[in-house]
């Protein structure tokens, strides 16, 4: 079957969200840092919802332990993570404009790597490089909207998942307390839960809908 044109995929857009709020969509350009549970996630909501850029940054390799809640498959297993996401939402939105970079974020390169990017999503799996990342944001990009995750271990109920306004352009979702450092596991569900938290707020940010 031949693949819809892009004049057919941003119709169906508009009829699910509206023409003026896909247009929004489409002129949007997120960034996301880290592509594992949360960031993989994400980019498969913007994606979906017709973001138009997608920036994608992470170091690592799919790994099998991955499989259980990242969106990647056993035949993507030990490729770069930047190149089997860009494949997969490739597939998902094939006129969403991605740019993939493999290489490990820190506090030297950040400012440059993320310099102009109006909207940051932090989607990191270790809390001491989520706090690198958003300080450096916050102190470096303060003009930039920056999501980030904190807290979506275990199998506690998923209503515990909230968004929180830090500051003007700071939000931070997650239940703010379970760590898979202490022995909870991973569960795809709630950590999909998260993610779209986080994807739902970037929409919003897109859309206009917050301050």
């Amino acid at each position: 079957m031949a693949i819809p044109s892009k004049d057919e995929m941003y119709a169906a857009l508009c009829a699910r969200h509206g023409a003026d709020m896909q247009a929004k969509f489409a002129a949007g350009s997120v960034v996301i840092c880290g592509l594992g549970g949360l960031g993989s996630n994400v980019a498969v909501h913007l994606a979906r919802a017709g973001v138009g850029r997608l920036h994608l940054i992470d170091f690592d390799r799919v790994d099998i332990s991955n499989l259980n809640r990242q969106q990647y498959f056993p035949d993507q297993l030990g490729a770069y993570k930047t190149d089997a996401l860009a494949e997969t939402l490739h597939r998902i939105a094939p006129y969403c404009e991605i740019t993939a970079e493999t290489v490990k974020l820190n506090e030297e390169n950040i400012p440059a790597l993320l310099a102009g990017r109006p909207v940051i999503c932090e989607a990191f799996d270790r809390a001491d490089q989520k706090a690198m990342l958003v300080n450096c944001v916050l102190e470096k990009l303060p003009e930039a909207y920056l999501v980030s995750a904190s807290g979506m271990a275990g199998m506690d109920t998923a209503n515990t998942i909230q968004t929180r306004r830090i500051t003007s352009h700071f939000y931070l979702c997650g239940d703010g307390k379970s760590d898979a450092a202490d022995g909870f596991g991973l569960i795809a569900s709630r950590v999909a839960a998260c993610a779209a938290h986080e994807a739902h707020i970037i929409l919003r940010i897109l859309a206009g809908l917050v301050p």
